[in-house]
Formats: C-alpha cells, structure tokens, sequence
C-alpha cells in the first residue's frame, strides 16, 4: 500500500548552512526540501507527499542539480549531482544524508 507522509514546512530554504540553524537532522532535510519545492516549484506544502518522486512534482534535471546544490550548502556535504535519481523521494534523500551526517559526526 502506498504510504503518504504528509508534514509540515518548518525550514527556510534560503541555503542558510547547517552550522547557522544548528544540527541538521533527516526532519530538517526533508523540511529545507518542502520548502524548496514551495518556493521553487510553487507546491503547496500542505500537499507535500515526501514519499513520491521529484519528477511527480515536476522537478526536471536542471531543477534537480539546483536543488542539490543548495541542499549541499544546507548540510555541508559534498553530494552527488544524481543524489536525486539516485534517492527519487523526500524520505529516500532524508534518510539517505541522515546516515551519511551521522557517519560523519561518528569519526
């Protein structure tokens, strides 16, 4: 069954770095990302299902390789410009950099 993950917007998407907002954790990933669909993509983030492609939101490549670019300012991580094909949902990108901050943060 299809599962809908519908949350709140509670992040600025202005690029603002993870270090200016305090520890980024998998909620504030996936906050920055409805806000940058809200505002980028003029998506209502009430209808925000975390849980489907970017492509469902109409997000083509160049928009996708944009939105990677600010996400890396956002959690301070070199990312991958096919992050997004790579984890084609909110959550899939969420978890995905959780693991990786927590990694991190671990050595």
């Amino acid at each position: 069954m299809f599962r809908r993950n519908k949350i709140e917007s509670k992040n600025e998407s202005n690029g603002e770095s993870a270090s200016e907002a305090g520890p980024v954790t998998e909620e504030a990933i996936r906050g920055w990302m409805v806000d940058y669909l809200q505002n980028k993509l003029s998506v209502d983030p009430s209808q925000v299902d975390t849980t489907r492609s970017f492509e469902d939101y109409g997000l083509d490549s160049r928009a996708g390789i944009q939105m990677c670019g600010k996400l890396e300012k956002f959690v301070e991580l070199r990312l991958s410009p096919a992050l997004l094909y790579e984890h084609s949902s909110i959550d899939a990108v969420a978890t995905h950099l959780g693991q990786r901050l927590s990694e991190e943060s671990s050595h």
